[in-house]
């Protein structure tokens, strides 16, 4: 039977006791020897008025640390002391007892200008912003819209009821319900994913809110509008025509009203205008019905 792990085992703890010893004697001296070096200055001895202080270690004597002290009596009769950083008041202490930083003034955001840049690179027309500008005849919250991608699919439609204008980040809030469910799209107006926004039915009467969350109530829920882009597109059908070769025409019409004689009737005249890309027009009610495709 061996024993010899059996008599190193004492030998080892009594090593290992030894050692922690040894450290703890070395920190109570250094502690002893810097609290004996330290120097403590009496509270009847005033500093001067300014001066440099370093702090130095007690046993390599280097330079550990520095540290400058000013006295309000200092500053306020030399103020070039620190002339790089304050500068005197002039307008209502003469004497300069007063002094103020010297503020440089803050540069200007560069986010509207990196916005415009991008906006002007990924809208190079401008008919992405004309679209959703503050104007008249833009498009507008609780507008019904549709959204089509270029990537396929079917367009997405619905009532817009949020309008959230941050730049290159300008994007639309769609509502419309699919099997009776609702359902809301975020869609950003200059994502080049979006090959055209229509505006398929206006509202009435201007929005008194800048965003109609309060739609998804059920009490304002305007519920699904597939029966009102159905509406709209046999309208545009109707009044559009096929053309050989260039792909066809597209009838803009604009309902006027005119009053005759003993009766009240709305007189419907068409013009013909260009086709560019594969856009058409829309009827809605007395208003144009625009069509927007970016290309």
């Amino acid at each position: 039977m061996n024993t010899a792990p059996h008599s190193l085992r004492p030998l080892g703890c009594l090593k290992a006791g030894l050692r922690q010893a040894r450290q703890q004697r070395a920190l109570l001296c250094r502690q002893m020897a810097t609290t004996t070096s330290s120097t403590i200055s009496s509270s009847s001895q005033t500093a001067p008025d300014h001066g440099f202080y370093k702090i130095t270690d007690p046993k390599t004597q280097r330079l550990r640390s520095a540290f400058a002290v000013y006295s309000p009596s200092a500053i306020a009769t030399s103020p070039s002391a620190l002339a790089p950083l304050i500068q005197p008041s002039t307008s209502s202490n003469p004497s300069g007892a007063l002094a103020r930083l010297i503020v440089s003034p803050a540069s200007p955001d560069p986010l509207p200008a990196l916005h415009q840049v991008q906006i002007k690179r990924m809208d190079p027309t401008g008919a992405r912003t004309a679209l959703f500008a503050k104007t008249r005849h833009a498009a507008r919250v609780g507008d019904v819209l549709m959204v089509t991608h270029r990537r396929g699919g079917e367009p997405f439609a619905g009532v817009c009821i949020s309008i959230r204008r941050a730049g290159i980040d300008t994007a639309i809030l769609l509502r419309n319900h699919m099997g009776k469910v609702g359902v809301e799209m975020w869609y950003k107006i200059y994502n080049k994913n979006v090959a055209g926004i229509e505006i398929v039915k206006r509202r009435a009467k201007r929005a008194r809110r800048a965003r109609l969350t309060y739609m998804r109530q059920a009490k304002h829920d305007m519920g699904s509008v597939s029966d009102i882009v159905f509406a709209w597109k046999k309208t545009r059908k109707v009044m559009t025509t096929r053309g050989g070769g260039g792909g066809g025409q597209r009838l803009v019409v604009v309902l006027r009203r005119r009053r005759r004689r003993g009766s009240r009737s709305r007189e419907m005249r068409e013009g013909v205008g260009e086709r560019r890309g594969r856009g058409e027009g829309g009827v809605d009610g007395n208003r144009l019905c625009s069509c927007y495709l970016f290309c």
